[in-house]
């Protein structure tokens, strides 16, 4: 295939037969939703005072969608979120190749993991705010903590899924410790890695906005809880339709990333073949 060929964009035509399904029957479940969703306001099986017509909803999000103040939360949602991830990344990686590389180090650490590991960081709340008080770096310290526990333990099982006879391989041809985690460790744990990302970013977000919520630093959270206080219940739903707007853009970045990066993964070629 051409460069010139491989450059065109994807169309509707170009698409496979499969890909033209897959898409119809997405946006095709998007619209029974918004139909059924009109259908149930309009026809007044909820009451009108807390769920107004979906139709007003949808009016109200192009509103906002239009304005800067909107785009304005959700750059303060996204900047905690992405310090918190960066951070949690940061911590958790490493330490997962320590400990997945070493039995020892792994069965130091698993009391202290296996007790911290189920606080919800919700708990953590008061104490984040006496800590760092109500701004920007109690948002990053509780997405930190949240998005370290799934990313630790997918490194570590990265780590510790590497095929031992190709560790022997190596071995043998004389690789030294940094060449055999290049060539061989890391190669394994990057699929793991890759995973542990993408759903440590939907985790990242839910606790940015759930600490906006309770603790009302700027950000998307807060401007669902104005609108509330307002008693304006269109607004305060357009801005939950932008949340969930906003996890699956996430979402569908990191999974495109993902197949980008491990194009050379034997996953992702079957993936593509079907």
């Amino acid at each position: 295939m051409s460069d010139v060929a491989r450059s065109r964009p994807l169309t509707w035509r170009r698409l496979p037969a499969r890909g033209r399904k897959d898409l119809a029957l997405k946006i095709a479940g998007v619209a029974v939703t918004l139909v059924l969703a009109e259908a149930v306001t309009r026809g007044g099986l909820l009451p009108s005072r807390w769920f107004p017509p979906a139709g007003e909803i949808y009016v109200e999000f192009g509103k906002l969608a239009g304005g800067r103040p909107l785009w304005v939360e959700i750059g303060r949602t996204l900047s905690g979120w992405a310090a918190g991830l960066a951070l949690g990344t940061a911590l958790a990686v490493p330490a997962g190749m320590v400990l997945g590389s070493s039995r020892t180090a792994y069965r130091l650490a698993r009391v202290a993991i296996e007790f911290c590991r189920p606080v919800p960081p919700v708990a953590l709340i008061p104490l984040a705010v006496l800590v760092y008080g109500t701004g920007l770096q109690t948002k990053i310290f509780l997405v930190a903590f949240a998005v370290f526990w799934p990313l630790l333990f997918q490194t570590v099982y990265g780590v510790q899924d590497v095929d031992p006879v190709a560790k022997d391989t190596a071995r043998a041809y004389g690789l030294g410790t940094l060449a055999r985690f290049r060539t061989v460790v890391l190669p394994s744990a990057t699929p793991y890695i890759a995973t542990g990302l993408r759903i440590s970013s939907s985790i990242a977000l839910i606790l940015a906005v759930t600490e906006e919520l309770v603790v009302g630093t700027p950000g998307l959270g807060r401007a669902i809880i104005v609108a509330q206080s307002a008693g304006d219940p269109t607004r305060m739903y357009a801005l939950i339709i932008v949340t969930g707007l906003l996890g699956w853009a996430l979402n569908a970045a990191f999974q495109s990333a993902e197949r980008r990066v491990l194009r050379w993964h034997p996953a992702q070629r079957l993936e593509e073949a079907r």
